[in-house]
């Protein structure tokens, strides 16, 4: 039998391939991304925060060994997960399975661990450092995009290009001062992503609730105690503040924070790879192309910005899952309900993963864009003349010429080349009609200085290397 829907394969033999693996992570993210979301990330993190609510509480004057301590210290990493997920199977509670799987293998500390702890201890507290850490990994790809784009800008500071409105033909600028159009907004996301990283914090050991009723009662009602174990916890996890109040979770208006900015950067490399991929169509620039890259299965020929056409791709995934957050946090009842559970486990992860995938695709296609000058001239050359027509009018009236006899005689002749370019498809030919004139015998001298494109980019240049600042 064939080889079909319903039938695999014989060479897709392992369970890798016979169920649905996300491309976020078989295709695209980087390593240290989905290491960063991973069962052996998050889980041996739970484990951590075990062994700082021990020490801390230990500290604190609650009977806790050192031997406790060192036992559970020796087993951060060493998981059975084939055992949690039978545990979890059994009980249907996630984090009840790995303090049972934990306390197999920490039988003398079996009875101190997650001492007083809810669930949202080891979970919230997980999530908080893996949003950390996650932007901890996008800033410096962002920053290299940033890098590479300026130098870029810087490259091409003063070749002229057309500029479009309404993606019709406008004023020049220069092709490095479209970048810093890229440029600004990509520092803004900058700024976004390192005040959000820097506005997390700690959710710390708060109880159920957020009461911290149930460390009160360890520490029989010393308050101050209770205070001091949040801060050494907040401590040890690597925070320098915790959450002053929370329910039983930390706000979700954290992740509505985290995932906005993301999708802010998402609408950002959409707009660059849109213009990248308009640009291309008009073979003024490329995005790199490998030497035995292959552009279309039918078209040999052709050179798709398919670098460009995924980060739009991406980005758009990016921008919609900010939506998760925004629902979750308004649904969330009173101190909290497990209804966000199952959603923020795939768009917190999923945010980040495309984040990183779209900046490490940004980095490769800016640090290889080819610029095409010689199209770019054609192209200029097209348009120009009509450009012009100001400072033909102005050059005559200067050598005592009427304005509104040149304003005419330009418009007819604007008119006639216009024809020819839409009705017969031939070139701009306003120039030759101007040097054919007599009318204009006087500016004829002038012609090349008056349609130098350089003269037509304004301060184009110079407003480059203030977008490096």
């Amino acid at each position: 039998v064939a080889p079909g829907r319903d039938c695999p394969s014989m060479d897709a033999t392992g369970d890798e391939f016979t169920k649905y693996r996300s491309p976020l992570v078989s295709r695209y993210a980087s390593k240290e991304m989905a290491y960063n979301f991973s069962d052996r990330k998050k889980f041996t993190t739970w484990r951590k925060l075990w062994i700082y609510l021990a020490k801390a509480e230990q500290d604190l004057g609650l009977p806790i060994t050192n031997a406790q301590v060192a036992e559970m210290e020796s087993h951060v990493d060493s998981i059975d997960f084939a055992m949690a997920a039978e545990e979890e199977k059994k009980l249907r509670h996630d984090v009840m399975a790995h303090v049972h799987t934990f306390a197999h293998c920490c039988p003398s500390a079996a009875p101190i661990i997650h001492l007083g702890a809810t669930s949202c201890y080891v979970g919230d507290n997980t999530d908080l450092i893996m949003l950390r850490d996650g932007f901890d990994i996008l800033l410096p790809k962002l920053a290299r995009v940033i890098d590479r784009l300026a130098n870029f800008a810087e490259k091409y500071a003063d070749l002229p290009t057309l500029g479009f409105t309404h993606y019709q033909p406008a004023q020049l600028t220069t092709v490095g001062k479209r970048a810093c159009l890229w440029l600004q907004d990509l520092t803004m996301d900058m700024r976004n992503l390192q005040r959000a990283h820097d506005d997390i914090r700690f959710r710390g050991v708060k109880g159920t609730t957020g009461t911290q009723a149930s460390f009160l009662q360890l520490f029989q009602g010393d308050h101050d105690k209770v205070e001091e174990l949040d801060k050494k916890v907040t401590e040890m996890a690597g925070f320098k503040k915790a959450y002053l109040v929370t329910g039983q979770t930390y706000s979700r208006k954290v992740d509505i924070d985290s995932l906005n900015v993301l999708a802010s950067m998402g609408a950002t490399v959409h707009k660059i790879c849109t213009d990248i991929r308009l640009l291309a169509n008009l073979k003024e620039i490329e995005e790199p192309f490998e030497k035995e890259q292959i552009g279309s299965s039918a078209m040999p020929y052709k050179r798709n910005p398919m670098r460009a056409e995924r980060c739009c791709s991406l980005a758009r995934h990016l921008m919609a899952l900010v939506f998760d957050p925004l629902q979750t946090s308004a649904v969330q009842w009173l101190e909290r309900t497990l209804d966000d559970s199952a959603n923020r486990r795939i768009s917190l992860p999923e945010s980040f993963l495309t984040a990183d995938i779209i900046l490490s695709t940004l980095q490769n296609i800016t640090e290889g864009l080819v610029v095409y000058p010689k199209v770019i001239e054609r192209h200029i050359r097209h348009e120009l003349p009509f450009m012009a027509t100001e400072n033909l009018i102005m050059a005559m009236v200067k050598a005592g010429g009427n304005r509104q006899d040149c304003h005419e005689k330009i418009r007819v002749l604007s008119q006639q080349a216009a024809a020819v370019v839409k009705q017969e498809g031939g070139d701009n030919d306003l120039l030759a009609r101007v040097q054919a004139d007599p009318y204009f015998t006087p500016i004829l001298g002038q012609l090349d200085s008056l349609l130098d494109p350089k003269t037509f980019v304004g301060r184009a240049p110079q407003q480059v290397p203030s977008c490096k600042l």
